[in-house]
């Protein structure tokens, strides 16, 4: 297995760049769409277990848009092969300052690439 080939680093750093734009605009389709939508995805948040597509939607749609965007302070992307990936980050709240980190497995789908288990916590 090849670690980080430039050309598929490339194109994940463009769909992670994709995902932190819909985020901080609350683009709810595209978020949405950049999830796998398979009973199989699972997201971790900051108070919510999600498991499945659906339970991942429902919540983006039901969730307050207070304090959402944000400003990355760090970012890694790994790459695996040509077909997954890891995205990690830590980053600041712009309206409270909270501090938090965010783990992203990504995979190659028929649609593109798409996050198939994610994880955000805070920092205390």
């Amino acid at each position: 297995m090849q670690l980080n080939l430039p050309e598929v680093v490339a194109e994940v750093t463009a769909a992670f760049a994709r995902y932190e734009q819909a985020l901080n605009e609350n683009d709810v389709a595209v978020l949405n769409e950049l999830f796998w939508n398979s009973p199989h995805t699972v997201r971790y948040g900051v108070a919510e277990q999600l498991y499945g597509h659906a339970e991942i939607k429902g919540f983006r749609a039901a969730r307050s848009t207070v304090d959402l965007r944000r400003e990355l302070t760090r970012v890694v992307i790994t790459t695996y092969g040509t077909d997954f990936a890891t995205a990690s980050c830590e980053y600041r709240r712009l309206e409270t300052g909270r501090r938090g980190r965010q783990m992203q497995a990504w995979m190659r789908t028929a649609e593109g690439w798409s996050v198939v288990a994610a994880h955000v916590s805070l920092l205390p």
